[in-house]
């Protein structure tokens, strides 16, 4: 099955063939024309990584291609697995600039700077509209790295006024390979940043449903390297929880993990603080980073479907109806509506509102890394390019 959409400078292919030179095949029968001067893709883990990075090169040789896997596809019918989703850019509407970030651990910020000024100033070539008002960066990182915190505080020093946002990479919740795509392969350990500039009208979103309890747990041993946590408020951490929650150490799975997140406040705003694993040792493995003497509030889900419904129509009202939207989806958020069987109404409302992107292992937001989002950019419309 392929699915494909297209409007205002953008063609978006999916398709679901297990095979990667037919899945890619399909992708460039409907995304290659004279003017397409990038593509952005999201893929399932499960392809043969290295099968479908030839088949991209061939496929698309003179153009800018970058993605990373997931933990499952947002495609233009809505939610899916086992896919693969891309964007193609018009060069006329979009001045698309790539840069891969290979070493994620010795990423400073004398990297960083050098780096976006890069990319601004191929952007700026390009003389679509002005960089710093009409630009936007999208980061994709390994989701297994541990390193999103550092390398996101980094490049949003670097990147000043420009937004940004992104998702970290997923495979399909085995959390065991994670890649980014970037320069005709995939990597691990390892970051893209690609920068849009672009004549249409757009904002960066980000949005959750979780609302704060009295509860709070005090993170009082940690090991902020390896975002575990051995003790919280002076007792076994997985134990602590358990007793909050109201379930046994053996009922802690990524489910209860979804229904009952975790938090840092900053600034007087929540950032949820999501649990990866329960280990052996009686200590809690987290996506996000945690360090000793935070204070971790609880939090309780408020209905998911209305609030991406708020957000949609709230974007929808500044922006006006738009052309496309990229987003990345938390795969705890996923698996909280697969567990109420909301997915399909979810699906209807991202196909209402052309949304493609991914289940991410973590959202960046103007250089956070947080967990249990809704977050990406939208796409507006220009009243010249109607028709």
């Amino acid at each position: 099955m392929t699915t494909s959409l297209s409007n205002h400078g953008t063609v978006v292919v999916a398709s679901r063939s297990a095979n990667a030179e037919q899945a890619v095949q399909v992708l460039a029968e409907g995304l290659s024309h004279a003017d397409l001067g990038g593509v952005i893709f999201f893929c399932s883990a499960e392809y043969d990584l290295e099968r479908l990075s030839a088949a991209l090169v061939h496929a698309f040789p003179a153009v800018p291609v970058s993605g990373c896997t997931t933990a499952g596809e947002i495609t233009p019918e809505g939610y899916d697995r086992g896919s693969i989703v891309a964007i193609g850019f018009d060069h006329r509407v979009f001045a698309m600039e790539t840069s891969l970030v290979n070493d994620l651990d010795r990423f400073a910020l004398s990297d960083a700077q050098p780096l976006v000024d890069d990319l601004i100033e191929r952007c700026r070539r390009r003389a679509l509209a002005p960089v710093n008002e009409h630009s936007f960066a999208l980061t994709l990182l390994d989701g297994l790295s541990s390193r999103e915190e550092q390398v996101l505080a980094t490049l949003d020093a670097a990147l000043g006024r420009i937004p940004s946002f992104g998702g970290s990479a997923g495979d399909d919740n085995h959390l065991a390979n994670t890649h980014v795509y970037a320069n005709g392969r995939f990597h691990s350990r390892a970051a893209v940043v690609v920068m849009i500039n672009t004549c249409l009208p757009f904002e960066v979103f980000s949005t959750h449903h979780l609302l704060p309890l009295s509860h709070k747990l005090v993170v009082t041993e940690a090991d902020r390297e390896r975002r575990r946590v051995m003790e919280l408020n002076a007792l076994p951490a997985a134990s602590v929880y358990a007793d909050l929650v109201g379930v046994s150490l053996d009922a802690l799975v990524p489910e209860v993990f979804a229904r009952h997140p975790l938090a840092v406040q900053l600034g007087g705003q929540h950032f949820v603080r999501s649990i990866q694993r329960v280990n052996d040792d009686g200590s809690l493995n987290f996506y996000c980073a945690v360090e000793n003497g935070i204070v971790l509030t609880a939090m309780q889900p408020a209905p998911l479907l209305d609030d991406l419904n708020r957000m949609l129509d709230g974007v929808t009202a500044r922006l006006g109806p738009p052309s496309l939207m990229i987003g990345c989806d938390c795969f705890l958020r996923r698996m909280e509506l697969e567990a109420v069987d909301h997915l399909e109404q979810a699906s209807a409302l991202l196909r209402r509102s052309r949304v493609v992107g991914f289940n991410t292992y973590g959202e960046q937001h103007h250089g956070m890394h947080v967990n249990q989002t809704f977050t990406g950019v939208a796409l507006g419309t220009l009243p010249a390019l109607d028709g």
